[in-house]
């Protein structure tokens, strides 16, 4: 059954929060916070942010972090040789023994809900170079407060880790939204002595604390007019993706269905450590980016290159990741 949120207009927001949004974007889409870059974080400044419009709705792309792995083949393809994933990142010009990992909160503006989409890596995440979600709002023009809805597309540390700041609600005015299968899994005391165990704790502390000011939602379900959720499961057991909507444009925010631009796109039946039902996530793959690319509609990956913004055509035995360029400029 569809659940339906009901919305309601916060007060105004100063000047400063609307004119981010308004104003336009031709020149320079990607601001940079005033901070000294981290050297884990490939010496990119922290809190970067990229914005643009889909109809009337301001899109703002925010980067929590970027790290480094090492031994790509150990997270990625991991049902195949590591030879054959050296060669597919060789033949697209990257390096065989690390990979860059980028996590990208995204904030949407509909000129009457500020909603922020996944909170990042938060305080636990700054001594390794990620966590920069709140500079990264702030370099967009708004604060916290102004946070109307925190919408959770999965329980992961990577995006609940922002929920909390200093033992308080980092967003003290917004409600908030998750997959009721999602919650369920994860608060429940049978994950305690499993492998999911360090996820259980990550949703007590960060998730549970909020849950009386929390819509559990479905597949199906709308957020707001213009922003549906879709069931994407397989990355966990109730993850989900996002179509947002507004006049006549669209997006999709499609969260860890896919981890790396490459190795998960061109290959998408190869198996992701991270992923826990790695038959469903693969077959959850295939139909979400069927959807984006014969929809020809841009969308926002968590985990793509920053500004991670794309659009997807379908490629050999996959799809091939095409960012975003001057496409919502002009």
């Amino acid at each position: 059954m569809t659940t339906s949120i009901p919305v309601s207009r916060r007060a105004l927001f100063g000047v400063a929060a609307i004119g981010a949004l308004a104003a336009p974007l031709v020149m320079n889409r990607v601001a940079f916070a005033q901070s000294e870059p981290k050297a884990d974080m490939m010496k990119i400044p922290a809190g970067r942010t990229s914005s643009f419009k889909i109809g009337n709705f301001g899109v703002t792309v925010i980067s929590d972090g970027i790290r480094i792995g090492e031994k790509p083949e150990e997270t990625f393809g991991i049902n195949q040789t590591p030879e054959a994933v050296g060669d597919l990142l060789k033949a697209n010009f990257l390096p065989t023994d690390k990979f860059a990992n980028g996590f990208s909160p995204t904030l949407i503006d509909t000129g009457s809900e500020v909603i922020l989409f996944d909170t990042g890596m938060g305080e636990g995440g700054r001594p390794a170079g990620a966590g920069h979600l709140l500079e990264g709002i702030a370099a967009a023009g708004y604060t916290p407060d102004q946070v109307s809805i925190v919408v959770i597309t999965h329980m992961h540390g990577d995006h609940i880790g922002g929920l909390m700041e200093g033992g308080a609600p980092a967003f003290k005015n917004a409600r908030y939204v998750a997959g009721q299968a999602e919650f369920d899994f994860w608060k429940d005391e049978a994950r305690v002595g499993t492998p999911a165990e360090g996820g259980h704790k990550g949703v007590l502390k960060n998730v549970v604390p909020l849950a009386d000011k929390m819509t559990f939602i479905g597949d199906g379900a709308e957020v707001v007019p213009g922003i549906t959720g879709m069931a994407a499961f397989g990355h966990s057991p109730g993850h989900m993706v996002f179509k947002i909507e507004s006049e006549g444009k669209g997006l999709v925010l499609t969260a860890d269905t896919a981890n790396h631009f490459v190795l998960s796109l061109q290959r998408p039946d190869w198996e992701v450590k991270f992923d826990m039902d790695k038959a469903k996530a693969a077959a959850t793959r295939k139909k979400v980016f069927d959807m984006v690319a014969t929809d020809r509609l841009p969308f926002v990956g968590y985990h793509m290159p920053f500004p991670a913004v794309g659009f997807i055509e379908k490629f050999e035995q996959g799809y091939r990741f095409v960012p975003e360029t001057y496409q919502f400029e002009i």
